[in-house]
């Protein structure tokens, strides 16, 4: 997948769940440089997001990153979706792609009579759910590379430091996009599966041979 490409299926993920209203807020892509040499793709509010990797309780994560409006589109349940990518001669480089829930459900979930009748609201009523952030992290640098203790792409769950579980590949804006849908918005996206736009176009496999004999994510484009 190309610079161009990935930023047509950022913009593409946006207008869809706009358009679906299931989005209320959005901050459309921005980005620097060029596609054929150094090329990055967020939003103007990203120098915020350094606030995620710090030891502090996720609520106050969470209220940093929404007041700084570091997301690229809020949810209707106060979700967070936000969207890196960064490239060097048309290669992908690094990406960073996160999803971080509202920390207080609790309208929801006192109420949820208000809120059955609409499908986005009917995954998040429930009193037994924990909300908790996920992170699909890729980057080239051999450096950091460890096989299987640190993967070139690997999904981090719940803000663990040691949590690295190993992917197939970099991941795409409309992967990404249907991975938090499916998951987190089951009934609506059952509902707009077919309104949902998707793609054949991927990035390359980056996984390990010893990487695939432990546990590790396979997703489609």
């Amino acid at each position: 997948m190309t610079p161009k490409q990935t930023l047509k299926q950022i913009n593409e993920l946006t207008q869809a769940l706009v358009g679906l209203s299931l989005s209320n807020e959005q901050n459309f892509p921005t980005t620097q440089g060029k596609p054929k040499a150094a090329f990055e793709i967020s939003v103007s509010t990203a120098a915020g997001m350094s606030v995620a990797l710090k030891n502090l309780a996720y609520r106050d994560i969470y209220g940093e990153l929404e007041k700084a409006r570091c997301f690229n589109i809020k949810m209707l349940d106060g979700a967070l979706v936000s969207l890196r990518y960064r490239f060097l001669a048309g290669v992908i480089r690094e990406h960073s792609l996160a999803y971080f829930p509202s920390p207080d459900l609790e309208h929801f979930q006192n109420e949820p009579e208000i809120y059955l009748e609409d499908e986005i609201y009917a995954d998040v009523v429930a009193k037994n759910i924990v909300p908790f952030p996920i992170r699909f992290d890729f980057s080239d640098d051999k450096e950091k590379f460890v096989d299987v203790d640190h993967p070139y792409s690997h999904l981090t769950l719940g803000q663990y430091k040691n949590c690295r579980i190993p992917v197939c590949s970099p991941l795409g804006p409309l992967a990404f996009g249907g991975f938090i849908l499916r998951n987190f918005y089951n009934t609506a996206f059952r509902k707009f599966s077919d309104r949902f736009p998707t793609s054949k176009l991927g990035f390359a496999n980056t996984i390990t041979a010893k990487e695939r004999k432990i546990q590790h994510v396979v997703l489609g484009v």
